[in-house]
């Protein structure tokens, strides 16, 4: 064990939240993903999914284009270069915590 204290990288806020972190991770894995998708996915309720995107798209980590398929509306969220940029931050300052 070294004498040297252990530097701990900060970790975003916005995505240490569980629910705004697994969106996050889910867009990584594909190009798009309509909202009752991701709510499937996640397993979350409507209302917080809906809050958690809204979130995520004003720090511009996705991209969510509202639409409509016939007369029911369609939400597609798109995970953005920042998005990728702060999600893989985020992993790098993670590993700072697991490294022994």
């Amino acid at each position: 064990m070294s004498d040297r204290p252990r530097t701990f990288q900060p970790l975003d806020p916005l995505l240490h939240s569980e629910l705004r972190l697994a969106v996050v991770s889910l867009l990584i894995s594909v190009t798009e993903a309509e909202f009752p998708y991701i709510r499937e996915q996640t397993g979350a309720t409507a209302g917080n999914l809906s809050v958690q995107i809204d979130k995520l798209s004003a720090a511009g980590y996705i991209d969510v284009e509202k639409s409509f398929k016939g007369k029911r509306p369609c939400t597609r969220c798109r995970i953005t270069p920042a998005g990728l940029k702060a999600f893989d931050a985020y992993i790098e300052a993670l590993k700072s915590y697991l490294t022994i």
